[in-house]
């Protein structure tokens, strides 16, 4: 098993190797899909995780990974509706909840002195409303993307006696 965990894989957009031996694919759903529109409506897409599971309840005894992928959806929507949603999903209404119980599980399941790589598109909900999600002090982070409204957030889990 890989010392690597992708909590939200969807469909892998984010690696450059999509069967990285070295990561642990989880995602809640395992689906393909024909994306509409005349760009994407010439191939199905496939979610495929090596894990169906949810974020927030990861099959995974705790500390066993020292590096940790948390890249969840960023809008919030009551169905999967449009391109956007279908290949990255969608968050419930109590999303602060969601994403909550989401970081508790993530550090869960990483190392002592273990990397959690938190990716975050504003397109919706700010960076620092989701960051007071967490007691974790982020170290460090960077927004990308043609508009800068994606950011690229790195934490390191201190050990208990820290």
């Amino acid at each position: 098993m890989g010392e690597v965990l992708d909590v939200c894989c969807g469909t892998r957009m984010m690696w450059f190797d999509k069967a990285d031996s070295r990561a642990v694919f989880v995602d809640k759903r395992s689906e393909s899909f024909r994306p509409t529109g005349v760009k994407f409506a010439d191939r199905d897409v496939e979610v495929r995780p090596d894990h169906q599971a949810d974020f927030k309840d990861l099959p995974f005894p705790d500390e066993r990974f020292s590096l940790v992928v948390f890249d969840p959806p960023h809008i919030v929507r009551q169905s999967l509706l449009g391109n956007v949603t279908k290949y990255y999903g969608a968050l419930p209404a109590d999303w602060e909840s969601e994403l909550r119980a989401g970081f508790v599980e993530c550090f869960r399941v990483l190392r002592p002195w273990g990397t959690l790589i938190f990716k975050w598109c504003e397109s919706e909900i700010p960076l620092k409303e989701i960051l007071a999600l967490t007691p974790e002090k982020p170290l460090f982070g960077h927004r990308s993307g043609k508009a800068a409204k994606t950011h690229w957030v790195a934490f390191m889990k201190a050990p208990p006696h820290a």
